[in-house]
């Protein structure tokens, strides 16, 4: 059975959902799926070699498809290497991922063919954690290591959050400070930032200046945000060598919002959150989060390529009241799913 997302009245499903679903039913999947699910995202340079791509792909559709017998019978042509698949599901929720270099594990891709599994905890414990909490991302395996906090900025006119490799270290001026995620005045689009220098700052050639890692819209639809939300997630596309093309725009007409907005593409890639289906025995949008996401939340969401909507770039939901479970998979890095993860936290949007 699918966890559900929060119940709402079927008038919903039909006013928000029609164009999503025809747009993802529309396009040719099975072409698609012999397909690279690496080369959706990209954008300059070559295509990846061959070999790399044919060795790592496989498992990449058991492993976000976990225990669905209908992705077997996708994948049928693939029966040797599906059957190896199931030997991985068996083992700890998240594959063995070493994190020796923190700063450079949440910049990093996730590796292509895997499903880097973590779990997001919100502390609202403390005096102003109620308004300000602070979020927390591990590993969700064994060992529950440690990747990333965020917390809102208190002074900040629009929602502004800081994002650290450091628990207890979430100021600005901290060498453990890695990025932050800054939202416009109504709340409804967001901005992804690495660590680097404002453009005023910028020296030379600049090398220094802030990279945008990604951007988050918040649509509303006819009924305000009740009904299921929907997201455009935009994101730097990847070079021939699988690594990110810089995004380091010189003013505000230059970052990926404005580029998205203006339809000027060149290395921008645009991901939409999967349709909810409206089920009927449940009153209630549910999605398949094949057995990671328990509770009904209108904060669940997959977010996928309109070309491919098998692949799950990222997957978020909640598991227990302040515990949710955060899952991505190549080209995003740790740092790119936890900011869209905290946007969806943001006082304007949560409507549960």
């Amino acid at each position: 059975p699918c966890p559900l997302m929060s119940p709402m009245s079927l008038t919903a499903a039909t006013s928000s959902d029609e164009e999503d679903d025809s747009d993802s039913s529309t396009k040719p999947i099975r072409s698609e799926k012999k397909k690279n699910p690496a080369s959706l995202f990209q954008t300059g340079g070559d295509p990846p070699k061959e070999k790399k791509s044919k060795k790592k792909v496989p498992p990449k559709g058991d492993e976000s498809e976990e225990e669905t017998p209908e992705t077997l019978q996708k994948n049928s042509n693939k029966k040797g290497k599906a059957k190896k698949s199931k030997k991985k599901e068996e083992r700890p929720p998240s594959p063995v991922i070493e994190v020796e270099n923190l700063e450079e594990f949440v910049l990093q891709p996730a590796p292509q063919g895997v499903t880097v599994k973590c779990r997001v905890t919100r502390d609202k414990k403390g005096m102003d954690r109620g308004l300000y909490p602070t979020y927390y991302l591990h590993l969700d395996n064994d060992k529950k290591v440690f990747l990333l906090a965020g917390r809102k900025r208190k002074k900040s006119k629009t929602s502004n959050y800081l994002i650290s490799i450091d628990p207890t270290d979430l100021s600005r001026g901290g060498e453990n400070f890695i990025g932050k995620l800054r939202s416009n005045l109504m709340g409804t689009r967001f901005t992804v930032f690495d660590n680097g220098a404002n453009p005023d700052r910028a020296n030379a050639d600049w090398s220094n200046v802030r990279q945008e890692l990604s951007a988050v819209v918040y649509e509303t639809n006819v009924l305000g945000f009740k009904g299921p939300r929907k997201m455009t997630v935009i994101i730097p596309g990847m070079n021939a060598d699988c690594e990110r093309v810089p995004i380091r725009p010189r003013n505000d007409n230059d970052g990926l919002l404005m580029r998205w907005q203006n339809r000027n593409m060149d290395n921008v890639i645009e991901l939409h959150n999967k349709a909810p289906v409206w089920n009927d025995e449940t009153q209630s949008y549910v999605l398949n989060f094949h057995g990671r996401v328990t509770h009904a939340s209108v904060k669940n969401f997959q977010i996928v390529h309109s070309s491919d909507p098998d692949y799950i770039v990222m997957q978020f939901g909640r598991v227990a009241d302040d515990a949710f479970t955060m899952d991505y998979n190549y080209p995003l890095c740790a740092v790119q799913a936890f900011a869209i993860a905290l946007s969806s936290f943001d006082g304007k949007l949560a409507c549960e």
